[in-house]
């Protein structure tokens, strides 16, 4: 196994609206700090691995989802007799309960705790077959419906949480009428569209009640953790930033809707990330990341273990100052499995969402492979958000229900080479009509396809060591000077339209050469770019040594959790371009404290 040595994210940058990232936390440690922050008020760090109903004796639901069904059931009898009433009826209430705590260089930063419950409100006039969703053609992406989340009381008082559901109803139906309204200009307007099914897809209710997960932090014993998980840094002048943060959250969501749904989950999550960054001579910037993930405090590992960690960090980020910068290369490399992993998400995985086909202006790059030979006969890709754990890692892409009320399910997208199915939600496309329960979203966002856990999976893998002499064969019959070996990757991001470039951007932080007489070489300053169908057809052989890498990702559903779990994989030709450079001077003081090393 190889450690699941984690990452962090990259940075806030802008991209077209069809970019979309992959990150195991934000890069630098204020963003990092101001983010973390946010998912304790709004974001689901994490859901809870899928879970059986209890044998016997269901839960008591609570309160809260009496008052949801009693204010639905009003509404809907309310709007029956308007001209265009309402075919579905959603709500959805998010409590998020959550412990942060921060540290830099030894001293402790951030203590606090926090409680916050929003709703999402789902209403939609027409039928099935045309409402008031669908894109508007030719008029670009609206943010007027981006973040929708209204705040509820976090009391259970049955009045006070119905009068919120009662005007952000009346708010969202009056904008349903508007934007259908707009939709029929739209379609009278415009050429006939290329996929002609449904606008929603019809599933069946389901019922599941879930106690409210506790939150178990001994947050004065974390306060003191994260002052000797950072306190090492200190020691070194040359570290600019050194920060640990500790996360633990309990989301408990509620959900109803006008098809019969109640559910009641609760999804414990508890993450510990280190963060720190040098700088070379020539101003890059040089970051490493740990980062822990467990569905229960006991599963983040004890001080011993993420001491030695830090000490790997401190290590690496030495090496890294005095590491030669690569220079745009193309030529045969091995992808870690942590780092295939997010090359698989960013190659494949979003291509593979299935509302993506459905609008024209996305490149649809899988859309006519079904059935078609994409990947080596030895390789099978499956997203399966119903498994917890790999190994002795459990995975943050796992969840009973996703957030249209669908129950999750492991979908095969590609069986031995073969393409085979699509992410869905309850967004039809031409030949899938149905959700497989892929349909998910950060509060106040409207549900996508998204990705859930991603695994890959080969028959007959090469072991590790075989798998690099076939790197070394590759360099030697090609008469490239090296090849590359990416270790550990920090994230990555996509582009999916088709105006721009179809491309990818995979972030790695650790990366060496591989010479032809087996000398290994650290180096720095590349980016792993590439388009998909062409990097997919150079993938040649994978070997035993699976990865994992936990993450989150942001789209146009905003930030979810995802998992991505690999071998690592031998590519016969990657291209690599230079890293964005700072071109910021050194501070023109030393650090205050001396370098006792």
């Amino acid at each position: 196994m190889i450690p699941a040595r984690a990452a962090a994210g990259i940075r806030s940058t802008r991209l077209p609206y069809s970019a979309y990232k992959l990150k195991a936390v934000p890069m630098r440690g204020r963003v990092l700090l101001r983010i973390l922050a946010g998912f304790l008020t709004t974001v689901p760090l994490a859901a809870r691995p899928a879970a059986a109903a209890p044998a016997t004796g269901q839960p008591k639901p609570a309160p809260i989802l009496a008052a949801m069904s009693a204010e639905l059931a009003r509404w809907q009898s309310g709007l029956k007799d308007q001209p265009k009433p309402p075919y579905f009826l959603s709500y959805e209430i998010t409590d998020t309960q959550g412990v942060f705590v921060s540290g830099a260089f030894g001293a402790l930063t951030q203590s606090a705790e926090n409680r916050r419950r929003m709703l999402d409100v789902d209403v939609r006039v027409g039928d099935y077959a045309l409402d008031n969703t669908r894109a508007l053609r030719g008029a670009g992406p609206s943010f007027l419906d981006r973040f929708t989340a209204t705040e509820v009381p976090v009391d259970d008082s049955p009045d006070a949480i119905r009068s919120v559901l009662w005007a952000q109803t009346d708010r969202r139906y009056k904008r349903a009428l508007e934007q259908l309204t707009a939709v029929e200009t739209n379609i009278r307007v415009k050429v006939e569209q290329e996929d002609k099914s449904s606008d929603f897809a019809k599933e069946p209710a389901a019922k599941a009640t879930e106690p409210a997960a506790p939150l178990k932090v001994d947050r004065k014993a974390w306060e003191q953790r994260v002052r000797k998980f950072t306190a090492p840094f200190a020691r070194y002048g040359d570290m600019y930033e050194a920060n640990a943060f500790f996360v633990a959250s309990v989301e408990t969501r509620y959900y109803v809707n006008s098809e019969g749904t109640t559910l009641q989950t609760s999804q414990p999550s508890y993450r510990l990330f280190v963060s720190a960054f040098t700088k070379a001579e020539d101003g890059m910037e040089l970051p490493r990341y740990e980062s822990y993930f467990a569905v229960t405090p006991e599963g983040l590992p004890d001080d011993a273990a993420v001491l030695k960690a830090v000490d790997v960090m401190i290590a690496d980020l030495k090496a890294l100052r005095a590491a030669p910068v690569v220079d745009p290369y193309t030529g045969p490399a091995i992808l870690s499995g942590r780092a295939a992993g997010v090359f698989f998400h960013e190659v494949f995985g979003h291509r593979i969402e299935g509302h993506r086909q459905k609008r024209e202006e996305d490149a649809q790059t899988f859309k006519k492979k079904i059935n078609e030979h994409v990947l080596p006969e030895r390789f099978s890709v499956v997203f399966d958000p119903t498994l917890s754990r790999m190994g002795n890692t459990d995975l943050v892409g796992a969840y009973r229900f996703d957030n249209e009320g669908v129950a999750s399910r492991p979908v095969t997208v590609v069986e031995n080479g073969v393409f085979k199915s699509f992410l869905m939600s309850r967004t039809p496309i031409e030949g899938f009509p149905d959700s497989n329960g892929h349909g998910r979203k950060q509060v106040g966002f409207a549900p996508v396809a998204r990705q859930s856990n991603l695994l890959v999976r080969v028959k007959a893998p090469l072991s590790h060591e075989a798998l690099v002499k076939a790197l070394i064969d590759k360099v030697r019959e090609e008469g490239k000077p090296f090849g590359l070996v990416f270790d550990d990757i920090q994230g990555g991001f996509t582009l999916t339209g088709r105006t721009i470039p179809n491309a990818f951007n995979v972030l790695p932080v650790m990366v060496y050469r591989i010479y032809p007489d087996g000398r290994r070489e650290l180096v720095r300053g590349v980016d792993l770019i590439g388009t998909p169908l062409t990097a997919f057809s150079k993938i040649v052989s994978a070997d035993d040594q699976v990865g994992v890498f936990n993450g989150v990702c942001g789209a146009e559903s905003g930030g979810v959790p995802v998992s991505a779990v690999a071998p690592g994989i031998l590519i016969s030709q990657i291209e690599v371009q230079k890293k964005q450079k700072s071109s910021e001077r050194p501070p023109l003081l030393p650090a205050p404290f001396e370098d006792k090393k």
